[in-house]
């Protein structure tokens, strides 16, 4: 009687051991896709991480630039460094003719109610004459007076000193996105619409090195292309240029069948003097792109706009003209291509990213040994992205908040919404927990469906 006592109780120990919880079950059965987003990387390695560490220029480029500061003798350097950086970051688009008559129809017709409101007879001709002059000088003191800017040898080389560094940190992370998800992707050509300095040749070639054989930089200011130039050969004009096949000019290539692997426009759409010309530009190097278009501004408001602004044009309005009939995508950094959220909230935010670097280093300026360049940025792709099966992934829009055992996340979602998400290893497995962990702003996320979600709407987080 006692043996068989003992057995059953060894068997219900056994019983209790083997047989998994429901929960155990649940987990199982979502642990396998889990993993399979993963690609066979760490997880601090997933392929959604397109973050970079600290960046520097590459060496020659940062030889010559030191070198052509240097000989320039340009005075008050640190001070108008200072000026143009700070001009740069405030630069708005020029205001539209229809925004700026409606606005002085408004203010015309408010300052008449207010005229007719007093008692007495008035002199028409006389308020009318008062309310006009009145109306002018509103608009004169509130409209942004836009300008275009125009570059000497001297006031590009303050830009040099500038936004040199800043503007190579945000191109080379941009295109960074590409190379990370795309690795087959080898350009052979790159159009570059407002080369400036030539930063972005120096960014792809930094990327992808030999597999460029045609480097187009097209920018008006003549002076400018000297320099990119001079930055070219080492400031060393008997010099070969550090990569050949670099080919400056002052207007881009007449011929619409003419088409380059990769396309770029860095802080170039927002300097255009209107909003058609904008569109115009936005056409003309779609046209031009057979498979990635890469347009970055600054991370301002304004500079966000104007990437969404081409966003529309390019997924919503046709061409008059198409050559091409492959329709654009979204690569990145939208995970849909629904309207912007940000856009559709009060007070209205930029979407934009960060990227750390090592500023270049000039004499009589005291720079910290890291700068942070915040930058808006958009990729449209001629080809449909390819998701993994059963995985969707999501912008980081925010700093990643880690907290013991879950992560706080504030991310785009590819329905289109802001979505603040607590993940957690029980929730959404171990795999997803340690990717959002590892994860920061501007990286992309996986997520899965699971039976128990932890999600708000942003605006609630």
């Amino acid at each position: 009687m006692a043996s068989r006592c003992f057995a059953t109780c060894v068997l219900r120990q056994r019983a209790v051991v083997v047989k998994p919880t429901r929960r155990a079950m649940s987990a199982a059965a979502h642990l396998q896709p889990q993993a399979d987003f993963l690609k066979g990387e760490k997880h601090r390695k997933h392929p959604g991480v397109t973050n970079l560490k600290a960046l520097r220029l590459p060496e020659e480029l940062q030889v010559a630039a030191q070198s052509i500061i240097h000989r320039a003798q340009v005075t008050r350097l640190p001070e108008r460094t200072h000026k143009l950086t700070n001009v740069l970051w405030s630069r708005k688009r020029a205001v539209e003719d229809l925004p700026l008559r409606q606005k002085a129809m408004s203010l015309e017709k408010q300052l008449w109610e207010e005229a007719m409101q007093k008692d007495g007879d008035i002199d028409e001709e006389a308020v009318e004459d008062r309310i006009r002059r009145k109306v002018f000088s509103e608009l004169r003191r509130t409209t942004y007076r836009w300008s275009p800017l125009k570059f000497d040898e001297e006031l590009g080389v303050v830009y040099m000193a500038a936004r040199l560094a800043g503007g190579y940190a945000a191109v080379r992370r941009a295109l960074n996105e590409i190379k990370k998800r795309d690795p087959s992707f080898a350009p052979q050509s790159l159009l570059d619409f407002g080369s400036g300095l030539g930063t972005v040749a120096w960014a792809s070639h930094s990327c992808w090195g030999d597999s460029l054989k045609e480097m187009v930089c097209v920018d008006s200011s003549g002076p400018m292309n000297i320099l990119a130039e001079r930055l070219l050969k080492g400031d060393d004009e008997r010099a070969e240029p550090h990569f050949k096949q670099v080919y400056f000019r002052q207007f881009l290539p007449v011929s619409p069948k003419v088409q380059f692997d990769l396309v770029v426009a860095a802080f170039t759409l927002s300097e255009l003097p209107n909003g058609k010309d904008r569109e115009d530009a936005a056409f003309t190097l779609w046209r031009k792109t057979s498979s990635y278009l890469v347009l970055v501004e600054n991370g301002t408001k304004e500079g966000h706009q104007t990437l969404m602004e081409a966003r529309d044009t390019l997924l919503n309005k046709e061409e008059k003209t198409i050559h091409d009939f492959r329709p654009a995508s979204v690569f990145a950094p939208c995970s849909h291509e629904l309207m912007c959220p940000k856009l559709a909230r009060e007070p209205i935010t930029p979407c934009n990213f960060q990227q750390m670097y090592h500023p270049l280093s000039l004499p009589g300026i005291k720079n910290s040994n890291h700068s942070m360049e915040k930058f808006s940025y958009l990729i449209l792709s001629r080809t449909e992205p390819v998701e993994a099966e059963g995985v969707t992934w999501a912008r980081l829009t925010a700093p990643v908040l880690r907290r013991s055992r879950h992560v706080h996340c504030h991310m785009c979602c590819p329905d289109g919404q802001l979505q603040h998400k607590v993940v957690t290893a029980r929730k959404h497995s171990r795999d997803v927990y340690r990717c959002a962990r590892s994860s920061d702003w501007g990286d992309q996320v996986p997520i899965i469906p699971t039976v128990e979600e932890d999600v708000t709407s942003d605006s609630e987080g």
